[in-house]
């Protein structure tokens, strides 16, 4: 099953390609142009499925414009006992939850997650539309029928739970990438988002959980069992962008039920998805906090996992200016200087603005990690781009020169923030050739050993040819979103890069052992099975408009072993 950007659904024989069937949700694409993606689809399976009756195995799908429908599994045929005639409006329950501001923005982004005889959802928005922002409930609905059995809002509101809640009015927190699921236990794992807005955090004092949190709730009522988080006061963009890692792992002689979390800082956090208890120790250690924001107050503390080590530089200083020429060096040098530079967690400045290092993107964003359990080996991609925010007071941006900001999108000048007193002005921290200001490799392939929290290995990651003048291949790292897999034999797959490239890398060395040139970017994550005991490979090719900008296409690329 495939879903390209428009929401379509198709089912393809696997071992062919050859269109079965297709559903068309029928989507109003007027308010969407620039922003048609589709993340996946969802599968439920009846405990008593029954070939001769439809939809005891349905397929979900979040549409753009809001809905949640379902679909016989076999045929694409709607199901009609679900919602209305196959779907369930979930624009009016957003609609319906203050604040709403920024409703015409929201999509159903995240895939729907499947846990016993409830699937999921969440929403998400541009959080620099307003301070407010929308509400980023996740929502249950019953797998038969469509009845919304439970809401969860991401942002601790109520003081009884022991949190300091958040404000009624701030929205955010949201949940963007997919989630995971454990169905055995019941377990539904959430990754979420900062509060609304962006960079700014004046109007939510305090930690502002469950923002910036790998959430477990209980899959049949949307109670929380654990939670941790992450980020304190998230005014850097760094949501929690990973999905969970469901995975076993084997230590001392013991098999621990674990939840890996990746986030954008390039910290690996790991739990036991039962309890919450960290795997490794995880301490809170003192950040800067004088910020020149009137009214900002920022966490005094952040958490850092002991182990595993961070998996990118996280610290940036002039010295680590650099560039392919001296002339490119001195620029990057001053531009460092002129920035508020350090650690992770430089608060945004007014006079200077900051500098990010990684950039808000990661570190690791929405392609995350694979896991092998037989090596209890992790394996991400990470990026380490320098980037610069800064925070510019209204009244001295040029209305006529402002352009509607994006976490992580180019940006052809400042932008507002909704509902604050600043614009934003943001980007990668380059030289005058148009090179990140740090030094290469700016992505990197990595393998984690999580029984001992050590990184066994690290490769650059993606080649420059198709990011120069002169196509030279320099194997400096390209930027990535997607993520790989692992396969029983020992070997990772991955598309990702900006070059255009899918790969095959061996597990145990980081060795590179095959690669092909794709029609453009994958930057999804690829999947394997076996047909009749022959093994394919699928990725999909469809580009990235922040990754790379050329290449903007729609492919579903299928490799397998010789017959």
């Amino acid at each position: 099953m495939v879903c390209d950007p428009f929401t379509r659904v198709m089912a393809l024989d696997p071992a062919t390609g050859e269109e079965r069937w297709r559903f068309d949700p029928d989507i109003d694409k007027r308010p969407l142009a620039g922003r048609f993606k589709c993340k996946g689809v969802a599968l439920w399976q009846s405990p008593e499925p029954d070939p001769e009756r439809a939809c005891t195995s349905r397929l979900f799908i979040a549409t753009a414009d809001k809905r949640l429908m379902a679909m016989d599994a076999a045929t694409g045929a709607a199901c009609t006992d679900f919602g209305d005639a196959g779907s369930v409006d979930v624009d009016v329950l957003i609609r319906a939850t203050f604040p709403a501001e920024g409703v015409e923005a929201t999509q159903l982004l995240s895939p729907p997650a499947v846990v016993g005889d409830v699937v999921a959802v969440s929403s998400t928005s541009n959080k620099f539309e307003s301070a407010s922002s929308v509400n980023g409930a996740i929502r249950g609905f019953d797998a038969r029928t469509g009845e919304l059995r439970w809401s969860f809002d991401p942002l601790v509101r109520d003081a009884a739970t022991g949190l300091e809640p958040t404000p009624p009015e701030v929205g955010g927190g949201n949940n963007w990438t997919p989630m995971s699921v454990d169905n055995e236990r019941d377990l539904l794992f959430i990754p979420t988002a900062s509060p609304a807005p962006n960079y700014w955090g004046v109007h939510r004092p305090g930690d502002n959980r469950y923002a910036n949190s790998i959430i477990a709730l209980r899959g049949a009522t949307g109670e929380v069992v654990w939670h941790f988080q992450t980020l304190h006061h998230d005014v850097w963009d760094r949501d929690v962008g990973s999905p969970p890692i469901v995975v076993d792992v084997r230590r001392n002689g013991e098999t621990i039920p674990a939840v890996i979390q990746l986030v954008k800082t390039g910290m690996v956090f790991i739990f036991n998805r039962e309890t919450g208890e960290p795997l490794f120790p995880i301490e809170e250690r003192p950040v800067p906090t004088d910020t020149d924001v009137p009214g900002e107050i920022l966490s005094p503390t952040q958490p850092f996992p002991v182990k595993p080590p961070v998996l990118v530089r996280n610290e940036i200083s002039p010295d680590d200016a650099w560039g392919f020429t001296v002339f490119d060096r001195m620029a990057c040098r001053r531009k460092i200087e002129s920035l508020r530079h350090g650690s992770h967690y430089e608060p945004m400045m007014v006079s200077t603005g900051t500098l990010m290092f990684p950039q808000p993107g990661g570190g690791s964003n929405w392609g995350g990690g694979a896991f092998d359990p037989q090596r209890n080996l992790l394996i991400t991609p990470v990026s380490q781009i320098p980037y610069y925010v800064k925070l510019l007071p209204r009244e001295d941006v040029d209305p006529e020169q402002a352009s509607r900001p994006g976490a992580g999108a180019p940006m052809q000048g400042p932008g507002y923030i909704g509902g604050t007193p600043y614009a934003v002005e943001q980007g990668p921290l380059f030289s005058p050739s148009f090179s990140p200001c740090t030094a290469p490799p700016w992505n990197l392939l990595v393998a984690v050993d999580m029984a001992v929290g050590e990184i066994k290995w690290k490769v650059p990651f993606g080649v420059l040819d198709k990011l120069m003048p002169v196509p030279i291949p320099l194997k400096f790292g390209t930027p990535s979103a997607g993520g790989p897999i692992v396969t029983a034999g020992g070997l990772i797959f991955i598309g990702a890069t900006s070059d255009s490239r899918i790969r095959a890398y061996d597990i145990d060395t980081g060795e590179e052992l095959w690669q092909v040139k794709a029609p453009t970017s994958a930057q999804a994550t690829p999947m394997t099975y076996a047909v009749n005991g022959r093994q394919f490979v699928v990725f999909a090719a469809g580009g990235h408009s922040w990754y790379y900008a050329q290449g903007i296409d729609d492919y579903l690329l299928a490799y397998a072993l010789p017959e």
